[in-house]
């Protein structure tokens, strides 16, 4: 029907998973056949890593080959839930997740209406998951995950059941999607029940997932391919900032409007963190960072105070600081699959001494935005039934 896909092949031998990831080039996706939840899936950035990756985390046969795909590198990732009865098909709603792509669905915050999608995409998109559901013959609810880079639109996968986000979408749109789609299942038609046209609310929803780190402690919290979330929250208001500051607070994980910042980024991410340090400073923070870090930002007149890191063994270092209350936001991005033990202390740290903290620069640029809102407006509470 058209749509594109990264390019992708499978593999039962490393030499065979080398021969394709070359092929298609890397950054490359690999996962086991047949597998729920991501579980063992990893973004691989070498021929080494990829067969270190089959050798040890892999049980690879004939029958259960490992799938190589090209990872979309930056790309921004789309969810979609559709319903259909095999004759009209209408769009739930469209979320753009707050994570970059490679990061789980079920793990990443999303956003309706999709904020920053062009029309054009936009109608992509709509055109894209009722040309699937017209193929697949759906009858009831599907899920789509989408991903657009440079203005291209990839489908990842579909799904003809119904999702997770079912329940943040009937909620953010006002309409019972699992009723109607049991109504469908069963010989209903959606002219019959009412509901042939998209719902676009006129106020911003976003999803947050829950995280069982405290029940964990010393665990690394960086999020990936592998979903981890034990469960979800929802934050809406008119302003996307304060309907993500609401997100957080419902997920345990409060942004600060004051105080100090702990930033340490891994070398891909040190680019884009130079704005993240200008905004925060501009909101009143003192910004504390370590090693390449530091030097980055005060080679770009960034006002930073300078932590030894925890290998150095000199004081003060951050995990000081957050236990004496003296960290109120931690932004640490990892330098790669091996992480290193101080980066995981500090990440489990900030989740052992109740610090709002981000593991990507995406979720970062999002709390930035949300503690602006927080400083700029007053937070409200509105009833749903009153949004709809």
């Amino acid at each position: 029907i058209g749509l594109r896909q990264a390019e992708a092949g499978t593999a039962v031998t490393p030499d065979e998973a080398v021969v394709i990831a070359d092929r298609i080039g890397y950054p490359v996706l690999v996962r086991p056949s047949f597998v729920l939840g991501g579980r063992g899936m990893m973004i691989v950035y070498s021929d080494e890593e990829l067969r270190k990756y089959i050798s040890e985390a892999a049980d690879v046969s004939p029958d259960r080959p490992i799938l190589v795909d090209r990872f979309l590198e930056g790309a921004v990732e789309i969810d979609v839930d559709c319903i259909s009865d095999g004759e009209t098909s209408v769009v739930g709603a469209i979320m753009q997740h707050i994570e970059q792509a490679g990061i789980h669905s079920g793990d990443s915050a999303c956003v309706i209406p999709a904020p920053s999608l062009s029309d054009d995409i936009t109608a992509q998109i709509m055109k894209g998951a009722k040309d699937l559901a017209r193929e697949l013959e759906v009858i009831g609810l599907m899920n789509i995950q989408f991903a657009v880079k440079d203005e291209e639109l990839y489908v990842i996968e579909v799904n003809p059941r119904a999702s997770r986000t079912v329940p943040f979408v009937s909620k953010s749109i006002g309409v019972q999607l699992a009723k109607l789609a049991a109504q469908v299942m069963v010989g209903k038609t959606l002219k019959e029940l009412g509901f042939t046209e998209e719902v676009l609310p006129k106020h911003y929803c976003v999803k947050e997932a829950v995280f069982p780190w405290p029940k964990f402690p010393g665990i690394d919290i960086v999020l990936g391919p592998e979903m981890k979330s034990t469960g979800e929250v929802m934050g809406i208001d008119d302003d996307l900032g304060m309907a993500y500051a609401k997100a957080q607070i419902s997920a345990f994980n409060p942004l600060p409007t004051e105080g100090n910042v702990f930033f340490s980024v891994n070398d891909r991410d040190k680019p884009e963190s130079i704005a993240i340090a200008k905004e925060l400073i501009d909101l009143g923070f003192t910004i504390y960072s370590t090693g390449g870090t530091y030097k980055l930002f005060k080679s770009e007149g960034i006002p930073v105070e300078r932590l030894y890191k925890l290998a150095e063994q000199k004081r003060p270092n951050v995990m000081d600081m957050m236990k004496n209350r003296k960290i109120d936001f931690v932004i640490n991005t990892p330098s790669g699959h091996e992480a290193r033990a101080d980066e995981i202390t500090i990440r489990s740290g900030a989740v052992s001494n109740k610090i709002s903290h981000c593991t990507n620069l995406s979720a970062a640029i999002a709390s930035v935005r949300a503690i602006r809102s927080l400083k700029e407006q007053e937070l409200t509470v509105t009833p749903l039934q009153d949004r709809l």
